[in-house]
């Protein structure tokens, strides 16, 4: 049984907690999972001091002791994980944001490879798409690998056909989330990623070395000799690429 795990940016059971719900009506009618809701605003989570000693010096050297660890647990025993905030002055909510910056060691020392990531946001007027793309990145940066979200309308009062048109973008976007969860094999990697993972390591080589942490982690898993972050088979034109 898959376990997923929604990551909810609002304090309010309303229409971003009910939006999770439908899915998770949606994804049960496709397989069996276990699914957990963990609404962000229940947990103490300090703002990041820019410190940078979880870059330098690995994660544990935070000087903030609060439930940052406890939502990283979450996100690591889960198959699956759904970000799932409003729009709020055309972003995240800042309970989102703030986990999206506590955690973000993970974009220089990617994790959550073989986890499937989707989102949901929830806006009244426009500016949810750009939150979706800007979601999917950061998804695949931390190593998910992604499907893409859905966008609703709910300023109220929603009317019917709004909410039926709400309903079908659920239910896609449970399909979607639902494919990538089941996938058996990792992705090939896009271009594009893999260009990011060769000047991420072309910039480890050359401004670090064995005393950061950053450094480490790749000397570790063998990333400074490895084709990508975990094995692959490329093609003749996305193997042809030295560090940039």
């Amino acid at each position: 049984m898959k376990k997923i795990t929604a990551l909810i940016g609002s304090a309010q059971k309303k229409a971003t907690y009910e939006a999770v719900r439908e899915f998770e009506r949606n994804l049960k009618s496709l397989t069996e999972i276990e699914f957990e809701y963990v609404f962000l605003t229940d947990y103490q989570i300090e703002f990041c001091r820019g410190c940078k000693l979880c870059f330098n010096k690995g994660e544990k050297f935070c000087p903030l002791h609060d439930d940052r660890d406890l939502l990283i647990e979450k996100m690591v025993h889960s198959d699956g994980v759904i970000f799932a905030t409003p729009n709020y002055a055309f972003h995240v909510s800042a309970s989102m944001k703030n986990l999206l910056d506590r955690t973000a060691f993970f974009l220089h020392r990617p994790y959550f490879f073989g986890k499937a990531f989707t989102s949901i946001v929830t806006q009244g007027i426009y500016g949810g798409n750009s939150i979706i793309k800007y979601l999917n990145n950061m998804g695949e940066n931390l190593g998910y690998s992604t499907a893409k979200g859905c966008v609703l309308k709910t300023l109220e009062p929603v009317t019917k056909d709004v909410q039926k048109k709400n309903s079908l973008e659920i239910k896609k976007a449970a399909a979607r989330f639902n494919k990538v969860l089941m996938r058996q094999t990792a992705p090939s990697p896009s271009i594009f990623r893999l260009m990011m993972f060769r000047m991420s390591r072309s910039g480890m080589k050359k401004m670090l070395n064995d005393e950061y942490y950053d450094y480490q982690y790749y000397s570790k898993n063998g990333w400074f000799e490895s084709d990508y972050y975990y094995v692959v088979s490329l093609n003749p034109i996305k193997a042809d690429g030295s560090d940039l």
